[in-house]
């Protein structure tokens, strides 16, 4: 499907941990989901959306991973390359965390690392999109290195379009 290698999907940081998800997951994940206030899909859903991410990764050679704190073993939330809004040339990062985890510099920290290996693929661009309300997670892409590149308007309300060239 595309020229570029496939990213690594083990990925260690002095404090983190990114690996593939497992079904095991799916409770933690339905955790981080409840967090944004709104419906919450039960966990059998969750194993489902956890299955079709893992075959995205087959198709793709990006990921999304599971964020766990290496001393602690817990699961904080998730970082990784996924095509949402942009395409698998030149793929989006997200990133997600547990409220328990906020301020901590986790965030920007699992980025840096998807971020290396988004550029072992030999990506030469990644995309981010956050929106306008979202403060801490433009500052985490400011620190990044990542440039805004135009807004749009969704249902949701304004989307920040950000890109930074790698590496």
């Amino acid at each position: 499907m595309s020229t570029y290698e496939t990213m690594p999907f083990h990925l260690r940081t002095e404090r983190l941990v990114l690996r593939p998800w497992a079904e095991s997951d799916a409770a933690d994940f339905c955790a981080l989901l409840a967090e944004r206030g709104k419906e919450t899909p039960d966990v059998e859903r969750i194993r489902t959306a956890i299955a079709e991410l893992l075959t995205a990764t087959e198709a793709t050679g990006i990921a999304l991973l599971p964020i766990q704190r290496r001393d602690e073993g817990d699961f904080i939330g998730y970082c990784g390359l996924i095509i949402g809004r942009s395409s698998a040339e030149e793929p989006e990062i997200a990133y997600e965390l547990l409220q328990r985890a906020h301020g901590r510099g986790y965030a920007t920290e699992a980025a840096r690392a998807v971020l290396d290996a988004a550029a072992a693929t030999g990506r030469e661009r990644i995309w981010a999109t956050v929106g306008a309300w979202n403060t801490p997670s433009l500052r985490v892409l400011e620190k990044l290195g990542f440039e805004r590149d135009h807004v749009s308007t969704e249902d949701s309300g304004e989307v920040v379009w950000l890109t930074r060239s790698l590496p």
